[in-house]
């Protein structure tokens, strides 16, 4: 919850619309102010004061408690215009929240934090429990010191500065080890704890035994990523509350899928009980890994026999591919998720010419592999290859990833052992149809007239289906030096099913510097003033120009009213 605190009219009008704004997220607290603070802080995860922060820093010291546990502090000035990160930049959210507070208001974000300032990634951002001497290894980095990586495991992180030996050390290992001095130890969730329990399992034995034999094992309890068992006992209190005190999913499969899995000490009890050989060894199995610990058994005793079982497993390290849609060209027209997802890869893969157009976004440390035209394929087989590697990484194309770009080669290379995140963007036909109006208002169709991948008898036959189905259609790669031939011969096959004054929208290099927007008719298009940078969206028979813009209703009725 995040609680807001003004102490006058003009802070508490700001205040309203923040809370307009997030109406589940916010808690408005009155009466006096010192008050409101102190009842806010201990309540609520973040605080935003619209107040002075001179102020704020005198309400909140004698509330302090430490890095770890006090809430996130923003401070908004009385005219609106900064949204300050005091307290909490990044355990607290802060940072993030002045973001969002100044999205809502229109204010300017003030970070201080050292490491958002400069680009680096915080130790403490990267979703991964962190040890040992994090400032020191963070102060390391920012002085551009050698900072050594040491990856006992492969975990996809964003990009750092670092090298192969240094005084300092980022280390990465899901292993039971005392940080030395100047290193920084990042706990990937590499671990899968399969567990089985009889019914009515005490949840202290539950843990009890999976702390054992994560400590006997030399394995940390901060790198679980999940306990998992049989669909059976999915509602099996001891498991259940086992996993909420670790912090961990407790995640279930199908008896029947449970059975399938090779292991080494499968039994005829568990088979009896809920259908398969193995419920510990199986469920960790499952996902495939390295059996760090086979099954083994809770104590039990005398008059108490053993009541749970529990197997360790380390999953294999999974890259990350982000297929990242940059939109037509303008930065505004840039998503903020893609830009998140820029910030976040290590490896970026792309176009030259779109590499180009975000370099200036990228974080510093990232590894760039950019290709000329031509090279889709190539590009695609990059990319997959350095997730497999256990990379994070983003491959770039314009528009939207998915249309006419990336994302299809790359997915038709990757497989199930990699995560896959695709982020849409703006396309060129979404674009060039904001600058013409409203031309695709109802149904319409995009069709590529470029013929290096797709026979042209399979393109026409698709123009001729939408020219008998009355569809609005935008033509992508409409013509090129070595490909003058096409657009014509499309235009005419639309021409047998539309009058010649249908409007016809050209655009080229929409929402870039360069950009131009001319509305003419099917008729009066001459097909020369067309290339490779060009959009051109033919309308259907209901496509009115209105005003000078060119507008397709959503439905008939005013073709009707026309007659």
């Amino acid at each position: 919850m995040i609680g807001l605190i003004s102490a006058t009219a003009a802070g508490a009008a700001a205040r309203d619309r923040l809370a307009a704004a997030w109406p589940d997220r916010t808690r408005v607290y009155g009466g006096p102010v010192a008050d409101a603070v102190r009842a806010a802080f201990a309540e609520c995860d973040r605080l935003v004061c619209f107040l002075a922060t001179g102020a704020v820093v005198r309400l909140v010291a004698p509330l302090l408690h430490g890095k770890a546990d006090d809430p996130g502090v923003v401070c908004v000035d009385e005219a609106g215009r900064f949204a300050v990160s005091l307290l909490g930049g990044h355990g607290g959210g802060a940072n993030e929240l002045a973001r969002e507070v100044g999205e809502v208001l229109g204010a300017e974000p003030v970070v201080t934090t050292a490491t958002d300032a400069v680009g680096l990634p915080g130790l403490d951002t990267l979703g991964l429990p962190v040890e040992g001497d994090v400032a020191a290894v963070s102060r390391a980095l920012l002085d551009g010191e050698a900072v050594a990586l040491r990856a006992e495991v492969t975990w996809p992180l964003p990009p750092l500065p670092v090298a192969e030996e240094g005084a300092y050390t980022v280390r990465v290992t899901d292993r039971l080890v005392e940080p030395a001095d100047g290193e920084a130890v990042l706990r990937p969730p590499t671990l899968v704890v399969g567990v089985g329990a009889s019914k009515g399992a005490p949840v202290e034995e539950v843990l009890g035994l999976v702390e054992d034999a994560l400590r006997e094992a030399g394995l940390s309890a901060a790198s679980v990523a999940e306990l998992a068992t049989v669909d059976a006992k999915a509602g099996e209190p001891g498991l259940v509350e086992a996993a909420r005190r670790l912090g961990v999913p407790l995640v279930t499969h199908p008896a029947e899928e449970l059975a399938r899995v090779t292991v080494p000490n499968p039994s005829d009890a568990p088979l009896a009980a809920v259908g398969t050989p193995s419920v510990a060894e199986a469920a960790a199995l499952v996902g495939g890994g390295e059996l760090l610990v086979p099954k083994r058994k809770s104590a039990g005793s005398v008059d108490s026999p053993a009541m749970a079982t529990c197997a360790v497993v380390r999953r294999p390290g999974r890259g990350r591919l982000a297929v990242v849609g940059l939109g037509p060209g303008a930065r505004d027209l840039l998503t903020p998720r893609a830009r998140d997802e820029l910030r976040r890869a290590s490896v970026l893969v792309g176009l030259d010419q779109y590499v180009d157009q975000i370099r200036d976004l990228l974080r510093p440390g990232t590894r760039v592999l950019e290709s000329g035209l031509g090279a889709e394929e190539e590009r695609a087989r990059t990319a997959v290859e350095e997730a497999r590697r256990g990379q994070a990484v983003a491959l770039i194309g314009s528009g939207d990833a998915g249309v006419y770009a990336m994302a299809s080669p790359a997915l038709a290379e990757a497989s199930d052992d990699i995560d896959v995140v695709g982020v849409p963007g703006v396309t060129a036909a979404l674009a060039a149809g904001a600058l013409l109006g409203a031309p695709l208002g109802h149904d319409h169709v995009s069709i590529s007239l470029s013929d290096l991948h797709t026979p042209w008898e399979v393109i026409e036959r698709r123009v001729r289906a939408a020219a008998e189905a009355d569809l609005v259609v935008t033509f992508y790669n409409p013509r090129s030096r070595g490909r003058d031939w096409q657009l014509p011969k499309a235009l005419a096959v639309l021409a047998e099913h539309r009058t010649p004054a249908t409007p016809v929208g050209v655009v080229r290099n929409a929402s870039r510097v360069d950009e131009s927007v001319r509305l003419t008719t099917l008729a009066a298009l001459d097909p020369a003033t067309v290339d490779m940078m060009t959009v051109v969206t033919v309308g259907n028979t209901a496509t009115r120009e209105i005003a000078g813009r060119m507008v397709t209703p959503r439905g008939y009725r005013w073709q009707e009213e026309t007659r």
